[in-house]
């Protein structure tokens, strides 16, 4: 009974204070803690947004420029001592593993492999490699998408909490209007709120950078694809 009287007596003075802060200081300490954890999560995607921002834009001037030079004409021996053998970005790891299978095939294909494993070892190294990379690059994805999803339940779960909190300080109160009403339903709303301030801009941007991570795959398996291809070609001018 005690505490229904100090809660009464903390919801009649939250009318004095519906900023931001105020609704937050003045909440009970379920919805505190949402609203913390809801706050983090958001700080969270703007840190992954903007790391994976930074990371495909670095990974796509960086195969510019690789394709650059695997196009150039020059030998692919000396590429792969350059780039190759020790790789620094996903286009090089996948010409690197590729190129390195195929010496590899090759040299025991004299003996005792036909030259369609060597194809086959190739074509599996590609898949293999691009797989690596993207789980790489991909790597948080899921953080977003769970938070997009779950960010607003838990908001509702802290306004839900906020109002029973609040109607129960009232029925102590006795006192229905709106001015002692207002304070506990808008720091309730203020969770739900953070929560659609968390969940909007990761769903948007897993859905934008979830895009721009296919064309980056995309452009891997395609190098990949014709770079075996012209590996194939060399085997069998070779043979």
């Amino acid at each position: 009974m005690n505490d229904r009287v100090v809660d009464a007596a903390n919801l009649a003075a939250r009318a004095n204070d519906l900023s931001l802060w105020g609704l937050f200081a003045q909440a009970d300490i379920v919805v505190k803690l949402v609203m913390i954890l809801l706050t983090l999560a958001s700080i969270w995607v703007w840190a992954i947004v903007f790391e994976k921002w930074q990371s495909l834009r670095r990974a796509n001037r960086e195969a510019d420029a690789f394709e650059d030079k695997f196009w150039s004409g020059g030998s692919l021996e000396d590429l792969y001592e350059q780039d190759g053998a020790k790789p620094a970005h996903p286009m090089a790891a996948v010409f690197g593993a590729t190129m390195g299978e195929w010496r590899r095939s090759t040299r025991a294909a004299g003996t005792d492999v036909a030259r369609s494993s060597v194809s086959a070892r190739v074509d599996r190294t590609v898949t293999l490699t691009v797989q690596r990379e993207m789980d790489r690059l991909e790597r948080w994805m899921v953080f977003l998408a769970s938070v997009g999803s779950t960010a607003p339940f838990i908001g509702l779960f802290g306004t839900v909490w906020g109002i029973m909190h609040s109607f129960s300080a009232i029925a102590t109160m006795q006192n229905t209007s709106l001015a002692v009403v207002a304070p506990g339903i808008a720091e309730a709303l203020f969770a739900t709120a953070i929560g659609l301030v968390a969940a909007i801009p990761a769903v948007l941007a897993y859905n934008k950078i979830s895009s721009d991570l296919a064309r980056f795959a995309a452009r891997l398996e395609g190098f990949g694809v014709e770079f075996a291809a012209i590996l194939s070609r060399q085997s069998e001018e070779k043979a």
